[in-house]
């Protein structure tokens, strides 16, 4: 059995109280071929957060079945060559990219908006202050579906500290869905990567982001 194979177990079983969580691989690290292998091992739902670097592996990866999801800052020159070929969008944080989406999308793209809620100066995403206003105004782009919303907490080892995040996270998302607007049923929240995976599941994320629990 090889080590991926492992890892996709183990993290499935620290999993099994929470079914309806998906695993994203954050595939960054590692090559096509890991990818391909993902794939097949059961893990569809795939994510980078470089666009040269998803392009390489959209292209050799393109006769697979997979559901690509982008991680990281989009930058407005760059929309064109990736906003047809993703499904799901975890860093909307700017009405300019979100405009510049709108003119390039064909179909409505899945969006996450990306909230900046450890108020890291490192860390790109809205303040939370500014979450319904910042989707209130996002109305007027027919091509933005606001799925959920996302965060990338500070890296550190307190767990209360973490499970604050992610509770600020959950009852944001509930303020979404109590704006009642169609184009934002913020259904999803996307956070946990492998060090606070578990915190953010008990905190009600739907998506977490994994990379290196399971590629070690």
């Amino acid at each position: 059995m090889s080590n991926l194979k492992i890892n996709i177990e183990k993290v499935k079983e620290s999993l099994k109280e929470y079914p309806d969580v998906k695993i994203v691989a954050a595939t960054k690290y590692v090559e096509a071929n890991v990818a391909k292998e993902l794939v097949e091992l059961g893990i569809n739902n795939l994510g980078e957060n470089r666009t040269d670097a998803f392009l390489e592996k959209y292209e050799a990866l393109k006769d697979l079945d997979i559901v690509w999801h982008f991680f990281g800052v989009l930058q407005a020159r760059k929309v064109r060559s990736v906003i047809d070929k993703i499904d799901y969008l975890h860093s909307l944080d700017s009405i300019s990219l979100a405009s510049e989406i709108n003119k390039r999308r064909k179909t409505p793209l899945k969006c996450f908006v990306q909230v900046n809620v450890s108020n890291d100066p490192n860390k790109s995403g809205i303040d939370e202050s500014k979450v319904a206003s910042f989707i209130k105004s996002l109305g007027k782009y027919p091509n933005i579906e606001v799925v959920g919303l996302m965060t990338i907490t500070k890296l550190t080892f307190y767990e209360e500290l973490l499970a604050g995040y992610f509770k600020t996270m959950k009852q944001l998302q509930k303020e979404v869905q109590e704006l009642n607007l169609p184009y934002a049923p913020c259904t999803e929240l996307s956070m946990g990567m492998s060090n606070d995976y578990l915190i953010a599941v008990e905190n009600g994320s739907t998506m977490v982001r994994l990379g290196r629990i399971l590629f070690n």
